[in-house]
């Protein structure tokens, strides 16, 4: 009997700061059908996704810079921008910081 492969782990790029990471490790933004954007934290909601790690830093860069709305093809609505506005103040400033098994 052949030993097993190692199970590949799906890898996704932060649109803040171009890392590659593992998706488990970043959160999902996704652009919904009807055009609001909204944070995916299942990571399975159908739309267009865009991800961010989990740092404060990122989120704002991605916002600030115009990244967020490129990987999402569309401008940002004001009510979605407050939200992930709100969102990205209650992350850590960088993944150091961050306590273990945080979201």
């Amino acid at each position: 009997m052949s030993p097993r492969r190692p199970k590949k782990v799906p890898q996704r790029t932060c649109v803040g700061c171009r890392t590659v990471r593992a998706k488990r490790d970043l959160i999902r933004i996704v652009r919904t059908v009807d055009g609001t954007v909204v944070i995916d934290p299942t990571g399975k909601r159908s739309g267009r996704g865009a991800y961010l790690c989990r740092q404060r830093t990122c989120w704002d860069v991605a916002l600030q810079r115009g990244a967020l709305e490129r990987a999402l093809k569309q401008a940002i609505p004001p009510e979605s921008r407050a939200a992930l506005v709100q969102f990205a103040t209650g992350l850590p400033t960088s993944l150091s910081e961050a306590p273990a098994g945080s979201v």
